[in-house]
C-alpha cells in the first residue's frame, strides 16, 4: 500500500484577488503567500497534490487588456487569454509555495502545467452560452462590439450588458499521464488552471481551441479521476456548505453521503452560480471512486484540514 495520500485542492480566483481590492500584481502575490498556507498543511502530513485554481477576476482583466488595446494590438482569443492567466498565476503560487518550502526547509519540487482539457464540441452549453466574462458595457456600447467582433452578450437588468461564451463540461486531461507520474513523484503539481483550456478533437484526431471556459471546480474533479487522487479539497468563501443558505433556516452540513447531498441538489438547495459547481465536482468524483471530498473556506484551511473542519462528502 502507497504510505502517502493523493490530493487535488482547489483554489478559488478569489482567493488571489479579493472582491473590494485593488488587483495590482503585488497585491495577488501577497494573498497568493497566505493562500499557501493551506497548502503547506498538506505537505508537513505528507500528502502528494495536484493544485488547482480559479482565474475568473485574472481572465476579466486580460479581456479588458484586449479590448483596451484594439486595433493597437492584435486581439487575442479567449483559448490564448486562459493560458495567459494559466501561466500567470501558475508562476505566483508556484515561486510562493517555493520560498515557503524552502523557509520550513522542506525538499519538493514544484511544477506549473499550462493544461488543455477535451469538450465536447456539441456541448450544449455552446448553442446556449451563459458564463460572463469581461466588462460591463451600456447597450449603444455593447452593439458596436457585436458587430466588429461576433459576440454573444447578455443584459443583467439593472447592471448593464455583458459578453458570454460557453462553459462545457470537462471530459479529460490531455497531460493526465505526466501529471500522475509527477504528483507519484512527490512534485508539487499546479495544474488546469482557471479550469484549464478548452479544446476539442477533429475528425482527424487533432486538437483545437474552443473560446469557452471550463468550471474549475469540474475540472478539478477531472483531474483528481484521472491521476487517481484519492480526496479532493474545494476552498470557497464558506466555512461549510449550506442549506437555505442566507436565510433565517440556515442549515450548516458537517458529513453526508453524496447520494443524499445530490437529492438535495435537485431539488434546488445549491444555485448554479455559487455553490452548484461545486457540489456537481464532489458527487462527480466520489461515483468515480474518490473517497472523500471537503468543501471549506479557504480561512479554516490556513489553520487545518482535518476532520470536523467544513463540509465532508462520502461515498
Amino acid at each position: 500500500m502507497s504510505k502517502y495520500k493523493t490530493a487535488v485542492l482547489a483554489l478559488g480566483g478569489n482567493a488571489i484577488s479579493p472582491k473590494g481590492e485593488e488587483d495590482t500584481i503585488k497585491n495577488q502575490f501577497r494573498n497568493t503567500r497566505k493562500t499557501l498556507k493551506a497548502v503547506m498543511n498538506m505537505v508537513e502530513k505528507d500528502y502528494h497534490i495536484a493544485i488547482t485554481h480559479g482565474n475568473g477576476p485574472q481572465v476579466g482583466n486580460a479581456m479588458l487588456r484586449v479590448e483596451l488595446a484594439n486595433k493597437k494590438a492584435p486581439i487575442l482569443p479567449l483559448g490564448i487569454c486562459v493560458a495567459d492567466t494559466e501561466g500567470g498565476m501558475g508562476y505566483m503560487i508556484e515561486q510562493s509555495l517555493q520560498n515557503s518550502l524552502i523557509q520550513n526547509h522542506i525538499e519538493r519540487d514544484v511544477i506549473t502545467i499550462v493544461t488543455q482539457i477535451t469538450v465536447d464540441q456539441n456541448d450544449p452549453s455552446i448553442k446556449n452560452p451563459t458564463k460572463y466574462i469581461g466588462s460591463w458595457y451600456s447597450e449603444d456600447e455593447i452593439q458596436h462590439l457585436v458587430e466588429e467582433y461576433n459576440w454573444q452578450v447578455k443584459e443583467v437588468p439593472g447592471k448593464g450588458w455583458r459578453r458570454v461564451v460557453p462553459s462545457p463540461m470537462p471530459l479529460n486531461i490531455i497531460n493526465k499521464k505526466s501529471i500522475k507520474y509527477l504528483v507519484e513523484l512527490g512534485t508539487i503539481v499546479i495544474t488546469a488552471g482557471g479550469g484549464g483550456i478548452p479544446v476539442f478533437i477533429m475528425d482527424d484526431g487533432k486538437f483545437e481551441g474552443l473560446d469557452a471556459v471550463i468550471d474549475k471546480d469540474l475540472a478539478s474533479a477531472v483531474l483528481a479521476r484521472d491521476i487517481g487522487a484519492e480526496e479532493l479539497y474545494i476552498l470557497t468563501e464558506v466555512d461549510k456548505v449550506c442549506l437555505n443558505f442566507g436565510k433565517p433556516n440556515q442549515e450548516e452540513i458537517d458529513r453526508i453521503k453524496y447520494k443524499d447531498l445530490g437529492e438535495l441538489y435537485k431539488k434546488g438547495h445549491f444555485p448554479p452560480g455559487s455553490m452548484g459547481p461545486k457540489i456537481q465536482a464532489a458527487i462527480k468524483f466520489l461515483e468515480w471512486g474518490g473517497k472523500s471530498v471537503v468543501i471549506t473556506s479557504l480561512e479554516n484551511a490556513k489553520t487545518s484540514l482535518d476532520s470536523g473542519v467544513g463540509t465532508i462528502i462520502l461515498p
